[in-house]
C-alpha cells in the first residue's frame, strides 16, 4: 500500500514568516489584485495557501523588496501567465526597475561620501584644523548639490 500525500498548505501567518512579507501585505496583494483571491479552509474559511501560492508570493516578495510598484507587479505578475507573448513588456518592466535602482545605488554613493566627509569634518574640527575644515565645507556644500531623492 502506498501513501498518497496530500500538497501541502500554509496559514497566513506561516505565508507571512516565509515570505517576509506582512500578513496584511498577503491581504492587501490579494485585495488588489497583484495575487489572485487564495484558497479558504472549508471550515474555517482561513486563507489557505498551497505550494504554488507560495512560489507567487516568494516572486512577488523579491519585486516588492527591488522597490517595484504595485501596478507594475500586477502587470508582471499578470503578463507571467502569458508565457513568450508577454516576454517584450516582461523585459521592459524590469529594465525599467534595473535602471531605477541603478540610479538609486548612484544617489547611496553620494550620500556615502557626503558622511565621510562630515566625518573628516568633525575630526578636523575636533584637530582645530581651521583649513581643512574650510576645505571639507565646501567639499561637503558641493556634494550637498548632488543629493536629491530619485523620482
Amino acid at each position: 500500500m502506498t501513501a498518497t500525500s496530500s500538497p501541502h498548505t500554509y496559514t497566513i501567518k506561516e505565508a507571512a514568516a516565509l515570505t517576509g512579507l506582512p500578513a496584511s501585505t498577503l491581504r492587501y496583494y490579494e485585495s488588489v489584485g497583484v495575487i489572485a483571491p487564495v484558497g479558504r479552509g472549508e471550515t474555517s474559511m482561513h486563507r489557505v495557501y498551497t505550494d504554488g501560492d507560495m512560489n507567487l508570493l516568494v516572486g512577488v516578495a523579491c519585486l516588492a523588496a527591488t522597490g517595484m510598484s504595485v501596478s507594475d507587479m500586477r502587470r508582471y505578475v499578470a503578463n507571467g501567465a502569458l508565457g513568450a507573448a508577454a516576454a517584450d513588456e516582461q523585459i521592459q518592466l524590469l529594465e525599467e526597475r534595473a535602471e531605477r535602482l541603478a540610479a538609486e545605488a548612484r544617489l547611496i554613493k553620494i550620500r556615502q561620501q557626503y558622511v565621510k566627509i562630515k566625518i573628516e569634518f568633525w575630526r578636523a574640527t575636533a584637530a582645530g584644523d581651521d583649513t581643512e575644515v574650510a576645505r571639507l565645507t565646501a567639499a561637503a556644500r558641493d556634494l550637498a548639490q548632488k543629493i536629491k531623492p530619485v523620482k
